[in-house]
């Protein structure tokens, strides 16, 4: 399978935004995702689950269990921004996360209800968020100090760019 040479970043890379002026708007990107990485795994078999999105990519079944890992992994660092002062976050190796048994061969099914549910929930909390909760901060190993606004932002960056994954491989697989 040949790919264009963007396919890794199928919706470009992040971004980072200087102000959180459109955060409603990330809030609605993170609340959608959920229903977006339903549709696009909808009526796909284990043999297209089990398809790498890219030469070199994780399968389609691995992207849709890293969804819900990653964002859990962030909705805690947000409880602990709103309860701590700039805690310090531990990082994960999401690619090791990715080679467990339950990411390579555990029905999609139940990833697609974890992240509905945990949706409802981080949306909750971020639609009650203020100007400075916003602005509250993390330290991140890699990233230094990193706002609130800004992780809302890459996170709603985050579910599009791994759904691009499975509907662009759709789309090249003509399995639409």
């Amino acid at each position: 399978m040949t790919l264009a040479p963007d396919s890794r970043y199928p919706i470009g890379r992040f971004d980072a935004p200087d102000s959180s002026q459109d955060v409603d708007r990330w809030i609605d990107a993170i609340a959608a995702a959920p229903g977006e990485l339903r549709r696009a795994v909808d009526g796909l078999g284990d043999a297209q689950l089990d398809t790498p999105y890219r030469d070199g990519g994780w399968t389609i079944r691995q992207v849709a269990h890293h969804i819900p890992d990653s964002h859990m992994n962030a909705y805690i660092r947000f409880k602990l921004a709103l309860t701590e002062e700039s805690p310090v976050i531990r990082p994960y190796m999401e690619d090791r996360w990715a080679e467990l048994e339950e990411a390579k061969n555990a029905p999609v099914e139940m990833s697609l209800r974890l992240l509905e549910a945990l949706h409802i929930r981080w949306v909750a909390a971020l639609r009650a968020l203020d100007a400075a909760d916003l602005e509250r901060t993390v330290q991140h190993p890699e990233l230094g100090t990193v706002p609130l606004f800004r992780i809302i932002a890459m996170y709603a960056w985050h579910g599009r760019h791994h759904i691009a994954h499975i509907t662009g491989a759709r789309e090249r697989m003509k399995w639409i």
